[in-house]
C-alpha cells in the first residue's frame, strides 16, 4: 500500500467514503487541459442531505499537471456524519465567472475514536427501532389509547412490518454497494440464457 499522506500517491479522483477526522486528498488531472491552474480556480462545494448551513469548500492547488484538493483531519473532524452531495465549480479567475462542471456524492462515515459514536447507517437504526417495537407489541397489543381529551393511535403491526423489511432492503443495498466497492463478491447471481 501506498503512503496516503504523500501527495504524489493521492488517487485520482473524489472519495465516495471518507471517515471524519481523517486526513484526505485526491487529484484531477483531467481538468488541467481546459481549465490550466494559472487562470482558473477549481473548488469542491459539499452539502449534507437534507441542507442547512454547514457547507464544506475544498480549494485545488496547482500541481502543473494536475488539481490537488487535500483536506487535513482537523477540518473533516467538523463533518457531520451523513449523505453528502457535492458540485466541482471552476471560476476563471480574469472575472470570477463559475460554472459548475462536475457533481457527485459521498459518504461521511463516524470517527470510532470519539466516544459514543454509533457507526450504524440510518437502515440499520431504523431496523434495530422497528424490531423492537415489534418485540414490546408482542406484550401490548393495544392499538390505541385515550387519555382526558387526546387519542392516540399506535403504527399497526403490518405497517410496522412492511417498513422493516422495507429498511432491511435498504440495509441489503448498502452491504452490496460496500462489498463492490471493496471488489469483493456479492453473493448475487445473474443467470443469462444464450
Amino acid at each position: 500500500m501506498a503512503n496516503l499522506f504523500d501527495a504524489a500517491n493521492a488517487p485520482e479522483g473524489e472519495p465516495t467514503i471518507v471517515t471524519v477526522g481523517d486526513f484526505i486528498q485526491w487529484k484531477r488531472s483531467d481538468l488541467v487541459d481546459d481549465y490550466p491552474p494559472n487562470l482558473y480556480t477549481a473548488t469542491y462545494i459539499a452539502r449534507i442531505t437534507g441542507g442547512g448551513s454547514n457547507e464544506i469548500q475544498i480549494e485545488g492547488t496547482d500541481q502543473t499537471t494536475h488539481y490537488l484538493f487535500s483536506v487535513s483531519s482537523a477540518v473533516s473532524a467538523d463533518f457531520v456524519p451523513g449523505y453528502y452531495h457535492w458540485q466541482l465549480e471552476i471560476v476563471r479567475n480574469s472575472d470570477s465567472e463559475r460554472i459548475v462542471v462536475d457533481t457527485g456524492t459521498f459518504t461521511a462515515n463516524v470517527d470510532l475514536d470519539v466516544n459514543q459514536s454509533d457507526p450504524r447507517t440510518h437502515a440499520e437504526i431504523m431496523v434495530n427501532k422497528i424490531e423492537s417495537i415489534l418485540q414490546g407489541r408482542a406484550d401490548s397489543d393495544v392499538a390505541n389509547y385515550s387519555i382526558k381529551d387526546r387519542q392516540l393511535t399506535k403504527i399497526s403491526i403490518p405497517e410496522l412490518m412492511q417498513w422493516r423489511d422495507y429498511y432491511k432492503l435498504e440495509l441489503r443495498k448498502e452491504k452490496t454497494a460496500q462489498l463492490i466497492a471493496k471488489g469483493e463478491t456479492t453473493g448475487v447471481t445473474v443467470k443469462v440464457r444464450f
